[in-house]
């Protein structure tokens, strides 16, 4: 195989074993570098391998600016740290760090934060041996006695369920494989798990298990459109079992306190109906979009939650994306999103009507903490901005008091009064105004000359968030501004927006990042040779479709496990994810969104022309976009892209979706990342 041509460029793969081309709707789809998914080819580790050397050496002179901002970025944080503790049965819990560890360590204190502490979980001694290592469930008995918790340590985010004693600190062996969610009953002996499919990923089966005896198969999804859920309710008294597509959802509940019992089927299933119940004690208070797509709330008896019995609490506003229910003994909080900003209110049960919690800035995220109790008039809540480092507060439901429990700090002289946070909007094509969040140098001079980085994701109904993130300042402090365009595809506008950058109208979800792309160069913000655009996974999409359509508008494309292969991953059903994903966008047996899909599909429509320069990031094991789209994607490229721009694909050979698990692992990508984007605009030091 072809790999180190003169001036060390990788040749494209040479194209062997070529699959026979789908042809389908009177069309031929070809696929020259189908090969690459065959992981177990010595040519695709020997081409992975050579495009790795490839971008280390052209990174090269970079790595003492890299290694600069590792240690930069890493001066801001507080590396031995502890998180919030959070009350739940008697309990303390929280986790802290340690300098020098990648991973958390999971501890609880009985009583009082002034008892001993007990480790429950040290992530750091799982993961020995091991060169990825996530934990996915964390779930204590009610008696506080045992813990089941499960671990990947490949990446592909595939858990194994473990279940640890902690009165004498042994966990036991492997429980079950592929568990998805997992949650106890109320006799702290019965465990009611999910289990994906083997092969196509797909969450489809609840079981029952009391320890010690057999597991028991209560619920299974055949529809493949769906994935099933468990969860336990705040109240400490249901299980639900959800099973959900991306428009349908149907709720079964189990008595936590009688888990022996049966099922119970909630409200039958119907296309396109979207229910999610929460409990208080004689009724299920239920979101649901049946009088619109921004959803409702309604409440129903727990002795019989039939449509029929329901009874509007909160109606539908055409303007106000209901996202989210919290249920406390006194009080409920709803989480909604409206003109792109998060919003919570707290209702009082005893009559004293509802309120809202206020929130000072402009642009900022804020979402429901870790609230484990449920008798408590005490709603924890986070907040942050760009310019508000994450926080936790306290919220007295009774009095609207607000206590600051911690904010994450910021070492080495953070000072917030030298950036700036601000709203503008972009004009689509069609007219809409399309939101874009900035966070840039109080004294930027917009001059058009100004370096930015343009972020986005817009998909799944998503809202690309609002946050603060210390790293960035490593580009704010070099006089480089950040953005997100709030497209359609996302959430930020409520369920609408999603529905106009989804299936036969994915296309707004590109032209409106170019239209906000434009609005920047146009208020001078920034010009398209100081302009670096970045997105990941379905924000990859992104990338690579608004460079197929606007190459000229961008310095740079940086592109994380990126979604481009859209036609042959859709048409392979076998795939994890796949066929759940036709409701996203589309089925590309039907003729129409077939020929609608690949009009926009980065892989088919590259062409011989100049493009950006790029950096495209995959993993190998990740189980969501498979690392040969992002490796297909970049031998095409270079096979027929007629510009000398560079052109650099890494790939993590121990990690997944989410790249490096551990901190400082994550730090060192985040440093390469940050002296890519920086020197692509000038700057090296």
């Amino acid at each position: 195989m072809n790999s180190s041509p003169k001036d060390g460029v990788p040749a494209p793969p040479a194209a062997k074993r070529i699959p026979k081309p789908t042809a389908i709707h009177g069309d031929v789809l070809p696929d020259d570098y189908g090969w690459l998914r065959n992981k177990d080819d010595p040519d695709t580790t020997a081409y992975l391998e050579a495009e790795n050397r490839y971008t280390d050496a052209v990174m090269a002179p970079t790595k003492p600016f890299q290694d600069a901002l590792y240690k930069e970025m890493l001066a801001r944080i507080k590396e031995t740290d502890l998180s919030v503790p959070y009350p739940r049965r008697g309990y303390w819990y929280y986790h802290r760090t340690v300098e020098g560890l990648q991973y958390p360590i999971h501890c609880r204190k009985k009583g009082s934060l002034e008892a001993p502490e007990e480790i429950t979980l040290d992530e750091n001694e799982l993961s020995k041996g091991h060169a990825y290592f996530d934990v996915g469930a964390y779930e204590i008995s009610d008696d506080g006695a045992l813990l089941a918790f499960s671990t990947d340590t490949v990446g592909f985010r595939q858990y194994t369920l473990y279940v640890k004693d902690l009165r004498t600190g042994v966990a036991s062996a492997a429980v079950v494989e592929r568990v998805t969610s997992v949650t106890w009953a109320a006799d702290g002996a019965t465990l009611i798990y999910a289990t994906e499919d083997e092969t196509t990923k797909r969450s489809n089966k609840i079981f029952r298990h009391r320890l010690g005896g057999p597991h028991e198969l209560i619920f299974e999804e055949t529809d493949e459109l769906y994935r099933v859920f468990a969860q336990r309710t705040r109240s400490g008294d249901y299980v639900f079992v959800l099973t959900m597509s991306s428009v349908t959802a149907e709720a079964y509940v189990l008595d936590a306190r009688r888990p022996e019992g049966p099922l119970r089927l909630m409200v039958r299933r119907r296309d396109g109906h979207e229910y999610y119940p929460e409990h208080h004690g004689g009724r299920f208070f239920i979101r649901t979009n049946d009088k619109g797509r921004n959803f409702r709330v309604v409440e129903a008896p727990v002795a019989d939650p039939a449509e029929a019995n329901w009874r509007e609490t909160i109606a539908h506003r055409d303007d106000t994306m209901i996202e989210n229910i919290d249920c406390f003994a006194g009080h409920m909080v709803i989480s909604t999103m409206r003109d792109g900003l998060p919003n919570l209110a707290v209702t009082d049960f005893s009559g004293g009507g509802a309120h809202a919690i206020d929130f000072p800035e402009p642009v900022y995220s804020a979402y429901p903490h870790m609230n484990a109790e449920f008798d408590t008039r005490k709603f924890r809540f986070g907040y942050e901005s760009f310019i508000t480092p994450r926080s936790v507060f306290e919220y007295d439901m009774d009095t609207k008091a607000r206590t600051l429990l911690k904010q994450n700090e910021v070492l080495g002289g953070y000072d917030p009064a030298r950036y700036r946070s601000e709203r503008v909007f972009a004009r689509a094509a069609d007219g809409t105004r399309i939101p874009i969040s900035i966070h840039r140098p109080a004294g930027l001079v917009r001059d058009g000359r100004a370096p930015l980085l343009l972020v986005s994701y817009g998909s799944y109904g998503v809202p690309s968030p609002v946050g603060f993130n210390s790293n960035r300042l490593s580009l704010l402090d070099r006089g480089m501004s950040v953005a997100v365009a709030h497209i359609r595809g996302g959430g930020e506008m409520g369920k609408i927006w999603h529905e106009q950058g989804r299936m036969m109208a994915k296309m707004n979800t590109f032209t409106d990042f170019i239209a906000a792309a434009e609005h920047l160069v146009a208020e001078k913000y920034t010009g398209p040779s100081r302009l670096v655009i970045m997105g990941g996974s379905a924000g990859g999409l992104l990338m690579g479709a608004v460079a197929n359509l606007r190459p000229d508008l961008f310095r740079a494309v940086v592109s994380y496990v990126p979604f481009v292969d859209v036609m042959n991953t859709m048409l392979d059903a076998a795939l994890p994810l796949t066929v759940g994903e036709y409701l996203e966008w589309g089925n590309p047996n039907d003729k129409d969104a077939y020929f609608y899909m690949k009009s926009y599909s980065p892989y088919d429509n590259i062409a011989a022309k100049p493009y950006p320069n790029m950096l495209v990031r995959t993993s190998l094991s990740d189980s969501q976009v498979m690392y040969w789209e992002a490796a297909k994607y970049v031998a095409k490229l270079r096979a027929l892209k007629t510009d000398a721009n560079v052109l650099l694909l890494k790939t993590n050979m121990e990690a997944g979706h989410g790249g490096a698990s551990g901190r400082y692992d994550s730090l060192r990508e985040s440093a390469f990342d940050y002296a890519y984007i920086l020197s692509q605009v000038g700057i090296s030091a």
